[in-house]
């Protein structure tokens, strides 16, 4: 785990990015119905704009209260890899919905119906990630 706030924001960075572009995929995927060379230029394009939004969150947001929201039922005295797993999975828990929100907006005829079925579909494959 980073160290201090470069390999922090190095890290998040990394991650963003390659959740953002493999959940990216995914929903092309569903909505194409295939997978293909098209579909992974497709998500280059959405990357772009997306990956810098989840950064932004994760690092100044969701990211602390993730950690808090883990060390709910973690102590500091756990097993460094469990912590780690437990800040992962309420940081998915928070950014998915968050993100799903926001695809829905820029990509679907908004609604609370597509945004509530929208994170639906993404949230198994990004627990999954």
């Amino acid at each position: 785990m980073p160290k201090n706030k470069l390999e922090d924001a190095v890290f998040t960075a990394i991650m963003a990015t390659v959740m953002v572009y493999g959940m990216i995929i995914y929903n092309v995927a569903l909505n194409t119905g295939k997978v293909d060379g098209t579909t992974f230029l497709a998500a280059t394009h959405e990357l772009i704009f997306m990956a810098p939004i989840a950064f932004i969150l994760e690092f100044f947001i969701v990211g602390k209260i993730a950690a808090k929201l883990a060390f709910t039922v973690m102590k500091p005295t756990d097993r460094p890899q469990f912590i780690t797993y437990a800040i992962s999975i309420c940081i998915c828990c928070i950014m998915c919905p968050i993100m799903s929100l926001i695809a829905t907006c820029l990509f679907k005829i908004p609604s609370v119906g597509t945004w509530v079925q929208t994170w639906a579909l993404n949230f198994p494959m990004a627990i999954c990630y």
